[in-house]
């Protein structure tokens, strides 16, 4: 019986091995093969994001979003006011 457990636990190990050396491992070797034209710098390209590098791409829009919503609040809100108050003191 102590046998026939041992020869089955040996059969699963060679079979999880066999498994595991058929799984494709490429690493990076992907990493290289470019696509398409190359990504630029936004200050080299500027009227054409579509060839920006993607973080360029990604700061210079959160940016323009943040510029914009700043923009919105203080035209909305008033902006910038003076208030000048009469501060009296309290009287003893």
């Amino acid at each position: 019986m102590a046998t026939s457990l041992t020869m089955a636990a040996r059969r699963a190990a060679t079979n999880f091995t066999q498994a595991t050396s058929l799984i494709q491992r490429r690493g990076l070797a992907g990493s290289a093969e470019h696509h398409g034209p190359p990504k630029v710098n936004c200050w080299k390209e500027p009227l054409n994001p579509g060839q920006w590098k993607e973080e360029h791409f990604v700061i210079v829009s959160l940016s323009g979003w943040g510029l914009l919503f700043y923009g919105g609040y203080k035209l909305f809100t008033g902006g910038k006011k003076n208030k000048e108050e009469n501060l009296v003191p309290a009287s003893q």
